[in-house]
C-alpha cells in the first residue's frame, strides 16, 4: 500500500513525503530504521462514493466513544489487568464498529504492541491527540489519570456539539417543511389557476408573477437544475479535500458573522488544554504544539501552530511565536503564556487559558441557543405571509371585480 508520512530527523527537520509498505506498521519500522520520528502517517486511498456511505453509516459516534473512555478509565481505576479491560470494552460496548475495533486493539495488545501503538492503527476511532496522550501516560506511568481526561475531554465536546444539534432540529425540520409546501403550491396549486387569472384580466402582483413564473421554470427544466445543483455539489465537495480549499473553507468559516467569534474560542480552548495536557505529561513544548495543531480542528490554527513549533525549535519563545498571529492569538493568552514562562508554570497558566476560553463558548452557545429559534421562525413567519399573500390577493382582487 502507499502511505503518505510527516516525520522529523534527529535535528528536528521537517520531512513529508510518500512509502510503499506492506502495512502501516512496516511502514513506521522503515522510517525509524532511517531515525526518523513519525508524526503521522496515513494510507492514501481513491476516493468512490460507496467508501463514503460506509463511512457515513459505520462512523463511530463520540458519544459511544466518550462513554467507552469513561468505562475504560474505571476499568483501569479498579486496577484490572489492561489486556483484560480491553476485552472487556469489547463485550461491553453496543457499536458495532467499535467493538470490532477494541477486538483488533486488543489482538494488538495480546500480539505485544503498545496500547498507543494499537490504537494508531485504528486512526479511524482514534484521534491524534488521544493516540499521543496514551503515548504520554505509557511514559509516565499515569495511564489511569490520563484516560480520565481524556473521558472528561471528550463528553464536553459532546455536550456542545449535542446542544447545538437539539438546538437546530426542530428549526430545520420547519424549514424542510416550508420550503417542501413551497414547491408544492408553486408547481401544482398557482398553475391550476393561472389560467382564471389571465381570463379575468385581474392584474397580478409582482411577488405573485414571479411564483407563477417560477413554476413553469421548475416544471419544464427540473431536471437540469437536478444536474446542475449535483454537479455543483460534487465540484464543491472534490474542491474542499484539495489544500487549498480546506485552507478557504477554514479562513471562511472563522469570518462569518454569527460563527467565527464562537469557533476562534472552541478552537482556543483545545489548543490551550491540549498542550496543558501534553506538557505535563512531559512531552517537549514544541512537539506537543505540533500534535495540538493535528487536534484542534481548525486548518488554519494548524497551520498557525506547526509555524510556531518550528518558530519555538529555532530558539523564540512559545510567546513571541504566538505574538505573530494577534487575530487567531488574542493578546491575552499570549501575555498568560509569556507569565507562565516567566514563573515555569506555562501548563497551570495554559489550564486557566483553556477554563477562561471554555466558560465563554459556553456562554455563547447558551446565547446562540436561544437566539437560533426565535429567528429562524420570524424567518419562516415573513416567507409564510409573503407566500399565502401572493396566492390569496390576486383572489381577492378577482373575486372583487364580480
Amino acid at each position: 500500500m502507499k502511505l503518505k508520512y510527516k516525520a522529523r530527523t534527529k535535528t528536528g527537520e521537517l520531512q513529508s513525503g510518500l512509502i510503499e509498505a506492506a502495512d502501516k506498521e512496516a511502514a513506521l519500522n522503515t522510517l525509524s530504521s532511517h531515525d526518523l520520528y513519525v508524526i503521522s502517517i496515513d494510507e492514501i486511498k481513491e476516493s468512490h462514493w460507496l467508501d463514503f456511505i460506509t463511512n457515513f453509516f459505520g462512523r463511530v459516534k463520540s458519544k459511544d466513544l466518550m462513554v467507552l473512555t469513561r468505562q475504560f478509565a474505571a476499568l483501569l481505576g479498579a486496577k484490572v489487568p489492561l489486556a483484560d479491560a480491553l476485552r472487556t470494552l469489547q463485550r461491553q460496548t453496543k457499536n458495532q464498529i467499535l467493538r470490532e475495533t477494541m477486538g483488533e486493539v486488543a489482538n494488538d495488545v495480546d500480539a505485544g504492541l503498545s496500547l498507543s501503538q494499537a490504537l494508531d492503527r485504528q486512526n479511524n476511532v482514534f484521534s491524534l491527540f488521544y493516540v499521543n496522550m496514551v503515548r504520554s501516560a505509557e511514559i509516565t506511568g499515569r495511564m489511569e489519570e490520563t484516560i480520565s481526561f481524556l473521558a472528561d475531554y471528550l463528553e464536553k465536546e459532546t455536550i456542545i456539539v449535542n446542544k447545538v444539534r437539539n438546538a437546530l432540529i426542530y428549526p430545520v425540520f420547519v424549514i424542510v417543511l416550508f420550503f417542501i409546501v413551497a414547491i408544492v403550491m408553486i408547481i401544482f396549486v398557482l398553475p391550476v389557476i393561472k389560467p382564471i387569472f389571465e381570463e379575468s384580466g385581474v392584474q397580478l402582483p409582482f411577488l405573485t408573477r414571479v411564483l407563477l413564473d417560477s413554476g413553469d421554470f421548475l416544471s419544464t427544466w427540473w431536471w437540469a437544475i437536478l444536474v446542475v445543483v449535483l454537479g455543483f455539489g460534487i465540484s464543491i465537495r472534490e474542491y474542499l479535500k484539495t489544500p487549498e480549499g480546506k485552507i478557504v473553507y477554514g479562513e471562511t468559516v472563522l469570518k462569518l458573522p454569527l460563527v467565527s467569534n464562537l469557533l476562534k474560542k472552541l478552537y482556543l480552548s483545545r489548543f490551550a488544554e491540549s498542550i496543558s495536557v501534553l506538557v505535563r505529561s512531559g512531552i517537549p513544548i514544541a512537539q506537543a504544539i505540533e500534535i495540538t495543531g493535528h487536534t484542534v480542528g481548525s486548518i488554519v490554527y494548524r497551520e498557525a501552530l506547526h509555524q510556531a513549533a518550528e518558530d519555538v525549535r529555532t530558539g523564540q519563545l512559545f510567546s513571541q511565536a504566538l505574538a505573530k498571529n494577534e487575530i487567531l492569538f488574542p493578546p491575552i493568552v499570549t501575555q498568560m503564556v509569556a507569565i507562565g514562562e516567566e514563573t515555569g508554570k506555562i501548563e497551570e497558566l495554559l489550564k486557566r487559558i483553556s477554563e477562561f476560553f471554555g466558560r465563554e463558548v459556553e456562554e455563547l452557545v447558551g446565547n446562540l441557543v436561544e437566539l437560533i429559534q426565535p429567528i429562524i421562525m420570524l424567518f419562516i413567519g415573513v416567507a409564510v405571509a409573503l407566500l399565502f399573500a401572493s396566492i390569496l390577493k390576486p383572489i381577492y382582487d378577482l373575486a372583487s371585480t364580480f
